[in-house]
């Protein structure tokens, strides 16, 4: 039964931010699992914890100006929302996408507070982006789109006051022009931006960290039941980074990744995937930005299927296999395709994509008992290897790759150690949605009791 400071407090959200359902959808899971620990813990009642979490501490929308390749004015409109800093300095990614809305990034940051949380790093939670679209932009239209998204960003970020990242449709490319133009305007060379190219301060591991980690965490669910992910047949989904290096880094561990999709359609590749297969679907996406289907044209074992649109579940989540990473975007798995999942024997699921699996789906899930690991653990490893970049441009070093990623490693251990003791706490053991929920919440709320009523 819903707590009653809980059921208060979405009423709440519900009658001021109605037509937002991203946002509104993150904020239930999340008040929903909290039950457990306010029972034990009435002190965050009565500093009325939850009414100001759900809250963002600031929030800017601005106009972006800038002129196409044929001198014509084009408009988007950017935000940024600054969430919460009550454990350090706000960060989260930009994302340029054309479905980039309110809602949306709001419910990006506010999961973006718990996930920053569980890293066990210094960083508070916020989210940026813009609906602007750089698929089919020239170079210079994405520069000049880029500097003049910084201008006004600019006014409102710092390195010890919010330090964004890339997301979907923001890469090395973005990053570099946005970093450029701060510099320019600023005057200083400071880590204002992670995710940058190494030649001017960024981390070996960035580019691989969210999906390595996404592995790491799935690999930690495994061990807490004396099993390991050697030889498990893997349904991934996207194509892009995080999709990319979740199948690397199966592969490494033995494992076989069996399928990637884009918004076109999927392809089974039914013995597994090769290292070819896999180098050329980073040439694929990140260098001729192709699309899914020609891999299935190269190799031979490899299906191609179209995305079949408005259709009541995915068929890539019908394929039989013993885990899966979500990793392309939010609600890619309903409650359809999390039936299909468990009856194709999957018994592991590490979600890679921020939110991928509607409320509907993670019931299902937890029903069944299987290993569930939510968004804000088991994808965090994209941000605290974000703050590991912070920590080496702060102290002007730059660790390596073999650092690195054993740093991460580590980070992923301790979230999953964190999830875990919380669900046997204030759940049921191997809760990660609960476990996760309150292992970052707790770390808020009483940062948040300590510096008063702000």
């Amino acid at each position: 039964m819903r707590n009653s400071y809980v059921s208060d407090v979405l009423a709440k959200v519900r009658e001021r931010d109605p037509n937002q359902p991203e946002f509104l959808q993150a904020v239930e899971e999340v008040l929903d699992s909290l039950g457990g620990l306010l029972e034990k813990h009435p002190e965050y009642q009565q500093h009325q914890i939850l009414d100001r979490v759900v809250e963002p501490e600031r929030l800017v929308q601005f106009r972006v100006p800038w002129l196409d390749d044929t001198n014509t004015v084009q408009v988007n409109r950017g935000f940024r929302i600054q969430f919460n800093s009550a454990i350090g300095p706000y960060k989260g990614g930009l994302r340029f996408h054309p479905s980039v809305n309110l809602s949306i990034l709001k419910f990006l940051a506010f999961e973006q507070v718990f996930k920053n949380s569980l890293t066990g790093q210094p960083i508070g939670g916020g989210k940026g982006g813009c609906d602007f679209d750089p698929k089919g932009k020239s170079d210079h239209e994405v520069m000049r789109f880029c500097q003049s998204f910084m201008t006004e960003l600019s006014k409102h970020i710092g390195a010890d006051t919010d330090v964004p990242a890339g997301d979907i449709g923001v890469g090395g490319r973005e990053i570099g022009f946005l970093f450029g133009q701060y510099k320019r305007l600023r005057n200083e060379f400071v880590g204002i931006l992670t995710g940058k190219p190494l030649d001017f301060g960024g981390s070996l591991v960035r580019t691989e960290a969210t999906g390595y980690g996404s592995v790491f965490f799935a690999c930690e669910m495994l061990n807490a039941k004396s099993q390991n992910i050697s030889g498990k047949r893997c349904l991934v989904s996207g194509s892009g980074n995080v999709s990319q290096y979740t199948c690397e880094k199966l592969m490494q561990l033995g494992a076989a990744p069996i399928s990637v999709s884009d918004s076109s359609g999927w392809v089974h590749i039914k013995d597994g995937m090769t290292a070819d297969i896999l180098e050329e679907l980073k040439q694929l996406k990140n260098v001729r930005r192709g699309r899914i289907h020609e891999l299935a044209e190269k190799f031979k074992g490899v299906d191609y299927h179209d995305t079949v649109r408005d259709a009541d579940h995915n068929p890539l989540w019908a394929q039989t296999a013993d885990c899966a990473f979500p990793s392309a975007t939010q609600n890619e798995i309903n409650a359809k395709d999390a039936k299909n999942l468990i009856a194709g024997g999957v018994k592991v699921i590490s979600e890679g994509a921020n939110m991928p699996s509607s409320p509907e789906a993670i019931n299902t899930f937890l029903d069944a008992k299987i290993m569930f690991g939510p968004g804000k653990a088991a994808n965090a490893g994209g941000v605290a290897t974000s703050a590991l970049e912070m920590a080496q441009n702060s102290a002007r070093l730059a660790w390596s790759f073999d650092e690195v990623e054993n740093r991460l490693k580590t980070i992923m251990k301790n979230i999953h150690t964190a999830a875990f003791e919380a669900s046997k706490v204030y759940s049921w053991e191997g809760n990660y949605v609960d476990g996760a929920n309150i292992a970052g919440f707790k770390k808020i709320a009483d940062s948040m009791i300590a510096q008063g009523v702000v």
